[in-house]
């Protein structure tokens, strides 16, 4: 590919198998486009490394996007990530169609507008750690709740019932096991050939879930942003490790509101024509964000809520002691629960029940023995004199 001095930014679209590349000089006009072969990784650095260093080169916030980042940063270059879904709605609102010989094109446009309200955050590879582990542990349990169906369905179909209120707790497995091994029960040969299967799979997936949960405690009790998380009620191991993942960093969210709006906790109102006298109707907490953390925060409220104190207080009052809209109040004590989070983790203080005294207030005067005044002398009025 051709290289040329006014190089300022590039944009790539990234395939499987290759990349599109749009280079645009710093007047934004398009100085050459090409095509970047991803089999031959010595040939693909040696494009990369062609670029001055420092060069903006924008990625869209597809499948495949970290190990092509990683790349650039190891030639010197400026990765940025470019929010899919933005983009698509961009292209939409233009007209333009979907076309992959100008998709870069279109990404490399994106570099001169500000503010930047196509750019996503680009996880580092630490994060992006963190965030395999979670995510290999988050399929183990689809796979374990997907197993415990299967075997509910398989004693639903002859019509096997049983007194268990946890079909899979000790006494529950000694009488899967017994309908396994049965000589002559009520499950047909196959069906137990296929029970006893499902239970060694079951067996083998709880134990993977077991050592991921294991790493999740190692890891939170090494790092003290992750192990602060859980002193806020409701919040264990596995929550903490959650949160701590899929933020990354608290610095990249301006407030505590963008943590709890990308968490998916913030109502919000789908309103057009005449305005209701009543509460505004319609709402729900948005689609765009992270689902992992917004199951999270919610699962923490459960916990909080039956900790007690001031959440069980706080709920009782917005479900009339639990008689109402149960769910809706979950979500508002996950978004205090996120609120708690961006200050526990920004201000790198552990969370107390009792909130401490401001400074300046009765409270937080130290008083002098004995006499019981503050130490500090409060003057009212004129000195004499």
């Amino acid at each position: 590919m051709e290289k040329s001095a006014s190089i300022s930014h590039v944009g790539l679209d990234v395939h499987r198998k290759f990349s599109r590349v749009t280079v645009r000089d710093e007047a934004n006009a398009i100085v050459v486009r090409g095509r970047l072969e991803h089999g031959d990784r010595v040939a693909l650095r040696r494009e990369l490394a062609a670029w001055p260093p420092g060069t903006a080169v924008l990625l869209e916030g597809s499948f495949g996007w970290p190990w092509i980042a990683d790349e650039c940063v190891a030639a010197g270059l400026d990765p940025h990530l470019v929010n899919s879904r933005k983009l698509a709605e961009w292209r939409r609102a233009r007209g333009q169609a979907k076309c992959n010989r100008l998709d870069a094109d279109l990404v490399s446009e994106l570099w001169l507008q500000q503010p930047r309200w196509w750019e996503s955050w680009l996880a580092p590879p630490e994060v992006r750690e963190l965030r395999e582990l979670l995510r290999h542990r988050m399929n183990r349990v689809r796979i374990q709740t997907g197993l415990k169906n299967r075997i509910h369905a398989r004693l639903h179909r002859p019509g096997v019932l049983h007194p268990f209120s946890d079909l899979f707790g000790t006494g529950g497995r000694r009488f899967l096991q017994h309908l396994a091994g049965a000589q002559a029960g009520p499950l047909s040969p196959m069906a137990q050939r296929t029970l006893k299967s499902d239970l060694q799979l079951l067996d083998h997936v709880r134990q993977q879930i077991a050592s991921a949960t294991r790493e999740f405690r190692r890891r939170v009790q090494a790092a003290p942003e992750a192990e602060r998380l859980r002193t806020i009620p409701g919040i264990n191991h596995v929550l903490a490790y959650t949160l701590w993942a899929e933020i990354g960093t608290i610095t990249r969210f301006a407030s505590a509101r963008e943590l709890a709006a990308y968490s998916l906790l913030v109502p919000r109102a789908d309103e057009s024509g005449d305005e209701r006298p009543a509460s505004p109707g319609q709402r729900h907490v948005g689609y765009v964000g992270r689902r992992s953390l917004k199951w999270a925060f919610v699962q923490a409220a459960h916990g909080a809520v039956a900790h007690g104190g001031v959440f069980r207080a706080r709920f009782n009052q917005l479900t009339h002691n639990g008689r109402e809209r149960k769910a809706q109040a979950y979500v508002t004590i996950a978004h205090q629960l996120s609120g708690l989070v961006d200050v526990s983790w920004r201000k790198e203080i552990d969370f107390q029940v009792v909130p401490p005294p401001r400074p300046g207030s009765r409270a937080a005067r130290r008083a002098r023995p004995v006499s019981g005044q503050p130490a500090d002398a409060m003057v009212r009025g004129r000195p004499r004199g």
